[in-house]
């Protein structure tokens, strides 16, 4: 059966930054929209079932109903029968019971973080990542319709996963020989203590910034390097920036609308699968992706490594072309 998955984060696009930024707002409304528009598309290129994931704002189940009640719903839709949270946790357990299910692809709605999370658990199956959040360097701007066909093409079982598909870097950090968190896109130390809001936007707080890209089109604290040199997600390995006060300094936007002028003490770039250690000297947090995750303390030594065990992400535009040219989309 071709089976795809949706993870809608309800939360996503919603943290402190909205206030101190001028992000884009997506509410969980357009969510529902967006869900509608994916079932819609996929149910006309052969998906027969989709699986998502519930939530506190039943995005799923909205999405469902309104497609019944205008009697456009063609296909088995089915929300996850699991405990729901309203946490993080909710995606991790969704997203490994859709591969247990045997997805052929699962498409996220969310940001960095929401994205973070599942590559936490996810293993072969292909991620389609949809923007929804605030600093969205990982995910792209997809609308819903595209994607309900992406996903669609990606699930028929035509293609090889390894033609459609790129397996993502990841920032990996271990403390005493365990792994404890990973990054997709950026992992920051900061002085701050406490993980709170978990957002994190105060460049002024920040000593050091490993990336797994570098782009002057990115957003956040990755744009920090970017602006001062480029690595592509494609490239192996990954960069790392020291930054405080410095005769060299770059103006980075490090949210929507927020653009900071940030000295750069070093830059440098990381080799793959090679170990950085690192030794914190004040206490503070590391914020993986824009988000306060990890406290660490005086004294604790880390290691930073760049790896290849990222998600296998989806290739939009190559996916369309590749079933394009063999008639994927003729109907005859």
């Amino acid at each position: 059966m071709k089976t795809i998955g949706i993870i809608a984060n309800p939360s996503s696009g919603k943290d402190i930054r909205r206030l101190v930024a001028h992000a884009t707002v997506i509410d969980n409304y357009e969510k529902v929209n967006i869900v509608e528009r994916i079932i819609l598309a996929a149910q006309k290129f052969g998906t027969e079932k989709i699986y998502i994931m519930p939530d506190t704002y039943e995005i799923g189940y909205k999405a469902k109903n309104n497609l019944i009640y205008l009697k456009q719903l063609g296909i088995d839709v089915e929300i996850l029968d699991m405990t729901i949270t309203g946490s993080f946790a909710d995606t991790m357990v969704a997203t490994k019971i859709m591969e247990q299910f045997g997805v052929g692809c699962i498409v996220s709605l969310g940001g960095d973080g929401t994205n973070r999370v599942i590559a936490k658990v996810i293993n072969e199956t292909p991620l389609l990542p949809i923007s929804t959040g605030t600093n969205n360097v990982y995910p792209m701007m997809l609308e819903g319709t595209i994607a309900g066909i992406v996903a669609s093409v990606v699930s028929s079982g035509k293609f090889d996963k390894e033609i459609l598909c790129k397996r993502d870097k990841r920032l990996e950090i271990y403390k005493n020989g365990k792994l404890i968190d990973i990054a997709l896109i950026d992992a920051v130390i900061s002085k701050e203590n406490f993980t709170g809001t978990r957002a994190i936007w105060d460049i002024s707080t920040i000593t050091d910034i490993f990336v797994t890209r570098a782009h002057p089109n990115n957003i956040g604290f990755s744009s920090v390097a970017g602006y001062k040199t480029t690595l592509s997600e494609d490239e192996d390995g990954g960069i790392y920036v020291k930054i405080g006060e410095s005769p060299e300094s770059v103006m980075a936007p490090i949210a929507p609308g927020v653009v900071e002028k940030v000295g750069i003490i070093d830059c440098k770039r990381l080799n793959m699968d090679t170990d950085y250690s690192y030794e914190v000297m004040e206490k503070g947090t590391i914020a993986l992706d824009g988000e306060r995750e990890v406290i660490i303390k005086e004294g604790d030594i880390l290691i930073f490594r760049i790896s290849r065990n990222g998600p296998y992400r989806v290739n939009v535009t190559k996916t369309l072309e590749i079933a394009q040219q063999i008639g994927f989309f003729v109907k005859r």
